[in-house]
């Protein structure tokens, strides 16, 4: 069997005017491996891909540790604890970043919530579309953000899956460039092109698809794009097959079948979402998959 935990932010402090950017520091991050190192063994991803089969269905317990959006912290501070426990990883980027030198909008809200008080981006928000969440939104999106508050949830849905990409990047990038600096901000929060080639050179490197976007609410054309975008990207810079890709927000609204039978379609032989369970032998290698690390032994909502 298979499971697979995942991360984002990895630093030494999380402290902003308002909390919006949350992940684990260096300590935790070490501790939880070690914990898990007890639970099983950890696979190379090149190992499971080849192997994928074998491997959930067999009765021993494996794990892969993974990384969404290429951040340069990964690198920094999650990087040298993996390496000094000799443990493999999977770390997944867009391609937006690299290509068309953009912040990509997840990011810009994370940031732009760390300086601006929940509240007030809603009211925004509702006066920018002229329009409120209505109760069966609101309890969707306790379901598609469960570790946020109620009111950050509302806004987070509302941002990310009600709204058109091009109202969202026009909501957002107005409020993100009175506040910072895009040049700073692209060479300080992601990787670089050296940091990509070490891990293509790995094999520790994966797609997030281009933009960022919940693949599973778009139409066929759009969904293409942003699987093989990133995909030719990453084969050029490193010279090799890339055959993993993690679906932005992975959820099952972001991450169908039919997200995952287009992934196929491009030759990426696995793809993750982030519905929370194991992986064993009638799992879709498409759709595999994902706990977030705070679900897991050492998590913070682990019982």
């Amino acid at each position: 069997m298979l499971t697979v935990s995942n991360y984002h932010y990895i630093r030494e402090n999380f402290a902003t005017p308002y909390p919006s950017i949350f992940g684990v520091t260096p300590c935790d991050f070490r501790k939880q491996l070690l914990m898990l190192k007890n639970e099983g063994d950890f696979i190379e991803p090149k190992y499971l891909v080849e192997n994928l089969k074998d491997v959930m269905e067999s009765a021993d317990h494996h794990f892969l540790i993974t990384f969404d959006d290429g951040l340069k912290e990964q690198f920094e501070n999650a990087l040298p604890i993996l390496d000094e426990l000799h443990i493999p990883a999977l770390f997944f980027i867009n391609s937006i970043n690299h290509i068309e030198k953009k912040v990509s909008l997840v990011h810009q809200i994370h940031l732009v919530r760390s300086v601006v008080s929940t509240a007030s981006l809603y009211e925004n928000l509702v006066h920018h579309t002229n329009r409120k969440l209505n109760q069966e939104e609101i309890q969707q999106a306790h379901q598609f953000y469960r570790f946020d508050d109620h009111q950050s949830a509302a806004l987070k849905y509302f941002l990310n899956v009600l709204l058109d990409f091009t109202t969202q990047e026009k909501f957002i990038n107005g409020i993100f460039t009175k506040h910072f600096n895009e040049k700073e901000i692209l060479e300080n929060l992601y990787m670089n092109t050296d940091e990509m080639q070490h891990l293509i050179k790995r094999g520790f490197l994966g797609s997030h698809t281009h933009t960022h976007l919940p693949l599973g609410i778009y139409e066929e054309q759009t969904i293409l794009y942003e699987l093989e975008t990133t995909k030719k990207y990453l084969e050029n810079l490193g010279g090799v097959a890339i055959d993993c890709v993690a679906y932005p927000y992975g959820t099952k609204e972001a991450a169908t079948e039919e997200v995952g039978r287009l992934a196929k379609q491009l030759g990426y032989k696995i793809g993750f979402t982030t519905n929370p369970g194991l992986n064993e032998g009638s799992n879709n290698p498409l759709l595999l998959n994902r706990f977030d690390c705070n679900d897991l032994i050492g998590g913070k909502n682990y019982k």
